[in-house]
């Protein structure tokens, strides 16, 4: 019996050295695969330090290269025109921060001064539109992906920016904390397609509404939403109303 116990109790030893073998080869090939992780860390950074400095400019100036230098960083899962605080030492890098924060601030400019008019609720189009002009031929060309990525950037404030889809591809760009129902989408889906004009028969025709529920519909977003106007003295149907961010003003 003791023998055997002792036999019992040297193969647990073995038992025990082996497994504290195996744990030290696996953290010396950890600390391996780290530290060639780093290595190639530090070699990609080293080689997109090299890329900003040589194409900064394009970066921020070309919407097109723009875009592919999105494209091909969101492939590795980094977002570098995300700003400072979530694009960190990419952002630094490429400048993009204050880049993105500044066409923030254009927007807010834009919907703020445009929200007696449309009620807070402008077309994605017009809005590049307008702050393309504010911004000037200098600042470089924007496109609708670089204002809807900006407008995201300002969701965190809580005044209600936000990119609505109305339906047929078409946009639009909410600036007030207030939530768009099924119908007021509908209503300037169909505004769009009329430039801005939009009657109940279209509804009743083109939505299969009921007479009942277009008038109420129109007059909510009339009396209680401001985000559109009433003509009392239409050609066509004696009434017709007029929605501002679906028609395109040349300012």
């Amino acid at each position: 019996m003791h023998r055997l116990g002792g036999v019992g109790l040297a193969a647990f030893d073995r038992q025990r050295e082996s497994q504290r073998s195996f744990a030290e080869l696996s953290t010396e090939l950890s600390k391996t695969q780290i530290d060639h992780l780093h290595v190639q860390l530090t070699q990609f950074r080293s080689a997109l330090t090299h890329f900003a400095s040589n194409h900064r400019d394009s970066i921020r100036r070309d919407p097109t290269f723009r875009h592919a230098f999105q494209q091909m960083c969101s492939s590795i899962g980094v977002d570098p025109l995300a700003g400072p605080r979530k694009g960190g030492w990419w952002a630094e890098m490429l400048g993009m921060g204050d880049w993105q924060y500044e066409l923030g601030v254009q927007i807010v400019d834009v919907c703020v001064c445009t929200r007696e008019r449309n009620g807070g609720v402008i077309e994605l189009g017009e809005l590049v539109r307008m702050v393309s002009k504010l911004r000037g031929v200098e600042s470089g060309a924007i496109t609708e992906e670089d204002v809807v990525r900006s407008i995201k950037t300002l969701q965190p404030l809580g005044a209600g920016y936000e990119v609505i889809d109305v339906g047929n591809g078409k946009k639009m760009v909410r600036s007030v904390v207030k939530e768009l129902d099924e119908d007021q989408a509908t209503v300037l889906a169909e505004a769009q397609a009329e430039g801005g004009r939009v009657v109940e028969e279209t509804l009743v025709t083109r939505a299969g509404w009921t007479r009942e529920r277009a008038r109420a519909a129109l007059e909510n977003m009339l009396l209680r939403d401001g985000l559109c106007w009433l003509d009392a003295q239409d050609e066509q149907h004696g009434k017709a109303y007029w929605v501002p961010s679906a028609m395109r003003w040349d300012e």
